[in-house]
This record gives structure tokens, sequence and C-alpha cells, in this order.
């Protein structure tokens, strides 16, 4: 008679997050128990069960941690973001807090959880140094990485790497480009910001929208959900135990290019290049906003509850202020392929995905022909 498997259950660290929101999605999915955990309650759970969680507290992870007794994959989409966005990349504060986060869910839960059988770490290019210096072409996992740049990618992965020394349980770090999602208050995320970017130029009498970022460079995406199944595929797939891999749509975009699918999907023809720094003049339009909200009967709420840090966030991806091309910032995902998981998406078809689904959950106003 076959031995049947034991029961899965996730634990999802981040629940507010880009990668925690499309991580419910997909275990809900799959019909699979999952645990969410996050300091504010999500805007939407799926099914899942949510706990309220400060991973900076520790006697709070302690506390919580006979919930997890039955966990068996944890997927730490956890993320501590400093005010002044790309600046806090580089300060001590934010390696320090981020590593202690980590380390408060993930000893107690190691002790309460003897069924655990998978960590599942989310890391970026920014282990390449993307933030700081041009990328080697394509970088590649265990080749290309800037471990001299402070990072608390490197703390992160070795507490775990340390941890799973003789132990049962393993590991994957998935390491995605610019993640592209439906999520709501997140630090990293542009449709939000560029949702209401066409918004306020809608009610401005605008028919055009003009691109408000600097002169493109060659970049790549991934679909928050696409990334939502490549975890869950790392999860099960042997191949990717104790392993490190890139994750992309697997085309790559010029955001100028892209403009004319993402000023479609908000129901506008392209217009010109007319550098706009989000973050200056639209973040401080909270009048305006709430005026639209009331307008279309938005569930959104106030700016800084909807876009969070990612006006800031959209400046710096889009390049305002570049008045040449910057070097192109690609990676592989050769790796990733070779061992299993070839899903892929059209980075067009992302945008337009993702903005439609801001529009039908009333986060963002409904496209106008």
């Amino acid at each position: 008679m076959p031995i049947k498997p034991p029961a899965k259950k996730i634990l999802i660290a981040g629940a507010t997050g880009l990668v925690g929101r499309a991580a419910m999605k997909q275990a809900a999915t799959e019909g699979v128990e999952a645990i969410a955990v996050s300091r504010r309650r999500p805007d939407e759970t799926f099914g899942v069960r949510w706990l309220p969680l400060d991973l900076a507290d520790a006697t709070a992870c302690a506390n919580a941690a006979p919930e997890f007794a039955a966990v068996t994959h944890l997927v730490y989409a956890a993320l501590h973001e400093r005010p002044g966005l790309v600046a806090g990349w580089q300060e001590q504060e934010q390696i320090r807090i981020n590593d202690l986060m980590l380390k408060n869910l993930f000893t107690p839960l190691e002790r309460t959880a003897p069924g655990l059988r998978h960590v599942a770490l989310l890391q970026g290019t920014k282990a390449y140094g993307v933030h700081v210096r041009p990328l080697t072409v394509p970088a590649r996992e265990n080749r290309s990485e800037m471990h001299e740049q402070p990072n608390f990618y490197w703390n992160q992965e070795r507490f775990l790497r340390d941890r799973q020394q003789g132990k049962r349980w393993n590991w994957s770090i998935l390491r995605p480009v610019l993640i592209v999602g439906n999520s709501v208050g997140s630090a990293m995320n542009v449709i939000p910001a560029l949702g209401v970017y066409a918004a306020m130029m809608r009610r401005a009498g605008k028919t055009k929208l003009d691109y408000p970022g600097g002169v493109g460079r060659v970049a790549q995406a991934v679909d928050a959900d696409l990334l939502a199944r490549a975890i869950a595929w790392s999860g099960e797939a042997a191949a990717a135990r104790n392993e490190i891999f890139n994750v992309t749509n697997g085309d790559v975009f010029v955001w100028p290019n892209v403009w004319p699918a993402i000023a479609d999907a908000l129901g506008f023809a392209p217009g010109d290049h007319v550098p706009l720094a989000l973050d200056k003049e639209i973040r401080p339009r909270e009048p305006e906003w709430a005026e639209i909200r009331a307008a279309y009967g938005l569930a959104s709420g106030t700016l800084k509850d909807f876009v969070g840090l990612s006006f800031e966030y959209a400046d710096y991806t889009m390049g305002y202020g570049r008045d040449k091309p910057g070097p192109a910032a690609l990676v592989s995902t050769i790796k990733l392929m070779q061992a299993g998981f070839t899903e892929v998406m059209d980075t067009e078809a992302m945008f337009r995905k993702c903005f439609a689904e801001m529009q039908a959950g009333k986060l963002l106003p409904p496209r106008e022909n």
C-alpha cells in the first residue's frame, strides 16, 4: 500500500506585499491549507487564514509559534523598507531589521514545526548590485553576486544555510526582477503608482498619457502570479533543493516601448515623453485623489495607504532624470528552466492584466474608451 505523503501547510510571511498576496492566491488555487501573517490586514486573503504579527517583535513571534505547529512550507516574503526607499537600501538599520525579522520568525517556527520541509526565501537583483553598479549581463546565480556590498540578503542567506546543516528541511532562494502585480500599500509596485498618475491626468482633461520616466534601458519584469507559481514549484521539486534561481517573465522590455500598452490599458492614447517626478508631483495630491475616489466609488484608500512608497520606486525603476540609456539590467534564467520551471509571460500582457485586476476590484478608475 503506497505511503501517503504528509499534508502540506504553508506559512506565508509578508501577506500584504506583492509576493505574499500572490502566494496566498496560489495556495487558494491549489486548495492547500495556509496561514498568512503581516502587521496590517491584507485587502484580500483568498480564504487563507490571516494572523496579525509584527516580525520585528521576537516575543510576539514566539507567542504565535504554536499556531504554526503543522507548517511544512515557509514562504518568506516579508520585507522592511525604510522611508526614503532607495537610499534605505544601503542603510545598516534596514539590514539589521530584515535580518532580525527572519530570525524572530524562523527560530520558534523550527522548534514548533517538526514537519517543516521547505523554506522559500526572496531576494532580488540587488544581490548583483543593480542599485550601485551596472550588472554583468546576464547576471548568473553563484557567479555574479556582489557580496562586498552590505545587503540583508547575505545575512538571511547565511542564517538559513547555517540552520539547515544536518536538517531534514531544505531551502530555495528566488531572485525575481521587477515584480508587477496587484497589491495595496506595497513599497515597490508600479501598478498603483502609474494608475493614480493616469487618474490625475484624466482629471486634468488629458486624453493622451505622457511617459513620465527617463530614457529607457533594457530590463526585465516578472508577473507576481507567475512568481508565486515558481515559489510553489520550488517547494516540491527535487532540483530546487538548496538552490538559487533568477525568475523573470522570459522576455525583455524598455519602458518607453511598453508605454503604449500601459496607456491603452488605462484608456489613453500614448502621449509624449514628458519627465515628471511622481514622488514629488503626484504623491502630495491627496485632496485630488480623494475626489477621484469619491467620483468612482473606489475602495483604494488614501495615497499613503494605497501606493505606499511606490511613487519613489516608479521614479527609480523608470529612470526619472536619466537623459541617456542606462546599462542593460538582465539576468539569466537558464538555471531555472533547466531545473524544470519553464513558464513564461509576455510583459505587455502582464501590464494589461494587472491594471485590469485593479480596475475590476475598484482600486483604480475603470478604463474609459
